[in-house]
């Protein structure tokens, strides 16, 4: 198995990242899509507005965040599979917007991943 790893959407996109998916329901500010060099934006995989809203990146909240982000995420296995399939020849770059880089949605759906 190749490698799925999490970075910053604002960090220099790099060889190693492999492919690039964006999973952020919203477009991340002051980042091109030029700038961006995604090889995918899946909004699907991202946290529900309701459950963005509420969580609002506080780290108090983040062990609650994680359980209802992962419910969500079962509405999506198809895509997860394909991702997890994916990882298995490439590396796999989940980005995402959000400054913290221990409470954000891409370190939950990480551990998704590498659970199936």
């Amino acid at each position: 198995m190749k490698t799925i790893q999490i970075k910053r959407i604002y960090d220099d996109p790099s060889e190693s990242d492999g492919y690039r998916i964006l999973v952020d329901r919203i477009w991340p500010r002051g980042v091109s899509k030029e700038e961006a060099k995604l090889d995918e934006w899946n909004k699907d995989l991202a946290p529900s507005t309701e459950l963005r809203k509420w969580f609002d990146h506080d780290p108090d909240k983040f062990e609650d965040f994680s359980k209802e982000y992962k419910k969500e995420l079962e509405y999506n296995k198809d895509e997860l599979k394909a991702l997890h399939d994916m990882a298995k020849s490439k590396t796999v770059t989940l980005l995402y917007g959000a400054k913290d880089v221990k409470y954000n949605q891409a370190v939950v759906l990480k551990e998704v991943l590498d659970d199936i």
